[in-house]
């Protein structure tokens, strides 16, 4: 039968699938970078937000690389057991691979690097469903771009445009001489509260930031000495693993281990 001549529909956004080649190349990256690096990481991330850890990746470029991909390929590339490790003690960090995390590899000493990233909090516009960590209340009268949280000498009227955007997200809002007015106080949140898709809205419109960005150090593994230190509550070093070719030989406890009863995994 011949081959049909009609016009076929070619969608524009169509992509192609980055699949196993993918996962190969990480997996291939993670196992070059264990012997080049003296120090290997393993950290989790909260309130992820992806500028803030390209940032963190152009900090470190100089000296360290960073892997933030899917977990169960970085913890099969530093070895599941003493078998499948390609360098001693490997194998100890892939326990710590949980949840969103990633790796470094890096030239710099443990104390520098819990330092840089004890210092590196960066504010950001909340998401749903996140606990809200104060109470925020928009005020009554003309309503300014920051809604109260800035003095009003400083800030700006809010533009009649967002006003139909503010009555449909529940805001009881009225255009009174081209200025949007609200008659009382209305509540957004309140401090604890879980927050809705609205709420969170609202709190981006009035340029209200509530979450943090931050990178925890979970563990980290010493090249030379085989040793595994997991990072206490404090951020300091806590509990260390140490090993003896693939056998681990002695577990020693921080003084922060022994008050709260054992290794802090994260």
């Amino acid at each position: 039968m011949p081959k049909s001549k009609r016009a076929k529909v070619v969608h524009l956004t169509k992509t192609q699938k980055k699949g196993k080649e993918l996962t190969l190349r990480l997996y291939a990256n993670i196992r070059e970078c264990i012997p080049q690096y003296p120090y290997t990481y393993v950290f989790s991330v909260e309130n992820m937000r992806n500028n803030y850890l390209k940032s963190v990746r152009s900090e470190l470029a100089s000296d360290s690389r960073l892997f933030f991909g899917k977990t169960r390929v970085m913890a099969k590339a530093l070895g599941d057991s003493p078998s499948t490790e390609t360098h001693p003690s490997t194998c100890l960090l892939s326990a710590h691979l949980t949840g969103p995390c990633g790796l470094i590899f890096s030239y710099r000493d443990p104390p520098t690097m819990l330092s840089y990233f004890s210092q590196f909090h960066p504010s950001s516009y909340a998401r749903a469903g996140i606990i809200s960590t104060r109470s925020f209340t928009i005020p009554a009268g003309t309503l300014h771009a920051r809604a109260g949280e800035i003095p009003a000498s400083e800030d700006v009227p809010l533009e009649h445009s967002i006003e139909p955007t503010l009555r449909k997200l529940g805001v009881p809002t009225r255009m009174v001489k081209g200025r949007v007015e609200l008659d009382g106080p209305f509540e957004v949140c309140r401090v604890g509260e879980v927050l809705g898709s609205g709420q969170t809205t609202l709190l981006k419109m009035f340029g209200v930031t509530m979450a943090d960005f931050a990178v925890e150090i979970r563990a980290w593994l010493a090249r030379e000495s085989g040793v595994v230190k997991v990072a206490s509550v404090d951020g300091e070093g806590g509990g260390s693993v140490r090993t003896e070719g693939n056998a681990v030989v002695e577990i020693e406890m921080g003084a922060e281990d022994e008050e709260f009863g054992g290794f802090d995994e994260g």
